[in-house]
């Protein structure tokens, strides 16, 4: 099939792809671990991006030859010719076929056209995001898991193991008590401080973020896991009060997987922003995007 648009979209918990025709159409998808621009800054990273992408390549090139590439990668910073390089090679293609972005760009253009609105996109990370009428990113929040992204996936997570080991400093056991610890433990395999360290500390911050989904099973047990979530929905609330603050009333889209994982983020989102803001939860695809706009 000739006219194939590749779009990518990669984040910390996973990358996802899709391949669209000349129609818009998507003829295939696929999805592997998570990746990072972020990555880069170390050698073992570096291996691991160039084994991803050539591994993507693979999985692809089994449905059609792409004609370009539109990426979006968590992290990425600009500086894209070996990212550029290392995804065209094993595709068959030259580097200038690849456009480059963040992630974030990607699952904006998949909601808005510039200048529309502002998206508020929840995964691993948080972040707000505006792209002008001239094409300009304006950025609230996005500042990494290690100094904020207060609502994410890492955020709630370690909001959790927080609670948690604070708990067990004042009363050693008292996990057993917690609906919210007992699923936080069983998830990383222990109730020993060794395998929290190990879990915190040891991996890759996609792997840490998906700790979410445990405290996210709990809430309907757990005060305390419930308290957390109501926090993120207040913590993504205010980016987009950040952002209209800045550039005026406009509608708010909210994205991003670990927006999804309750209700109670969506809804205390919803309440803490003014009535005359619009606010739409979506599921939309934003490799479906990127694919659509390489084929364009």
């Amino acid at each position: 099939m000739s006219g194939l648009g590749l779009g990518i979209d990669a984040g910390g918990t996973s990358t996802r792809w899709a391949l669209a025709g000349l129609d818009g159409i998507i003829v295939a998808e696929g999805e592997q671990a998570g990746l990072s621009a972020l990555q880069m800054g170390s050698s073992d990273g570096r291996a691991r991006v160039q084994a991803s992408f050539a591994a993507l390549a693979a999985s692809v090139l089994v449905h059609g030859q792409p004609q370009a590439v539109r990426a979006g990668l968590t992290g990425f910073g600009g500086d894209d010719a070996q990212l550029r390089q290392w995804l065209a090679a094993p595709l068959g293609l030259a580097p200038d076929a690849v456009v480059l972005s963040s992630d974030i760009e990607i699952a904006y253009l998949a909601s808005f056209t510039p200048g529309e609105g502002y998206l508020v996109y929840a995964g691993t990370g948080s972040i707000g995001a505006f792209i002008d009428a001239d094409g300009v990113f304006h950025r609230a929040g996005g500042r990494g898991v290690i100094l904020d992204d207060g609502g994410g996936g890492f955020w709630i997570a370690r909001e959790a193991l927080r609670h948690i080991w604070r708990n067990e400093d004042e009363e050693p056991g008292r996990w057993r008590s917690s609906p919210m610890a007992q699923a936080v433990f069983a998830q990383i395999g222990g109730d020993d401080w060794a395998l929290s360290r190990q879990f915190m500390y040891g991996q890759e911050r996609g792997e840490v973020g998906r700790l979410a989904l445990a405290v996210a099973a709990s809430a309907g047990e757990d005060p305390v896991a419930a308290a957390i979530l109501t926090q993120a929905g207040r913590e993504l609330a205010r980016l987009a009060r950040a952002l209209t603050a800045r550039f005026g009333a406009r509608p708010v889209v909210l994205a991003g997987r670990a927006a999804t994982l309750h209700a109670l983020i969506v809804n205390t989102m919803r309440a803490e922003l003014p009535d005359t803001i619009s606010l739409t939860q979506t599921t939309a695809r934003a490799h479906h995007a990127a694919a659509r706009l390489a084929a364009a």
